[in-house]
């Protein structure tokens, strides 16, 4: 019995390695979004923490006013660092989304591949079944013919 060779099986392994690339890809590009999400978590943190250091000073009792002008003005940067993280982290979604869509095609031509594989190893298997029912027969056919000259 012929072994199954699939004569594509260079192309189907380059294209799984191209699909493999992709994944690696796109989870690089979520690693980025979870980084700039955690930076973005640490600003909201830091700024909560400013606000309330602004309360205290301008409580009541006597107010350090240049304690709060520079309370004000790292305010201002860190709301420039959160909107500047933001816009980074709306260009890492998109670049999820389309890398998203280039896995997804990989991923559809290495099934297509698959599937083209798999219907070409049934045929084979079909055909050498025929090919041992053809042989079998043959056999059978010979014995009956021996057995009645005997």
């Amino acid at each position: 019995m012929a072994k199954f060779k699939f004569r594509l099986a260079t192309l189907l392994r380059m294209r799984e390695a191209a699909r493999d690339r992709r994944r690696a890809e796109l989870g690089e590009a979520y690693r980025v979004d979870d980084l700039l999400r955690a930076n973005l978590e640490h600003l909201g943190k830091e700024l909560d923490w400013l606000r309330g250091q602004c309360r205290k000073v301008a409580g009541p009792g006597t107010i350090n006013v240049d304690r709060l002008v520079d309370s004000q003005r790292y305010e201002l940067v860190l709301r420039s660092q959160q909107d500047q993280l933001a816009t980074q982290r709306t260009a890492v979604g998109e670049e999820i989304e389309r890398r998203r869509e280039t896995l997804l095609a990989a991923d559809r031509e290495v099934h297509v591949l698959e599937k083209l594989r798999d219907k070409q190893a049934d045929r084979h298997r079909h055909q050498e079944n025929r090919l041992e029912i053809k042989q079998l027969d043959e056999i059978a056919r010979q014995r009956a013919t021996r057995g009645a000259y005997q």
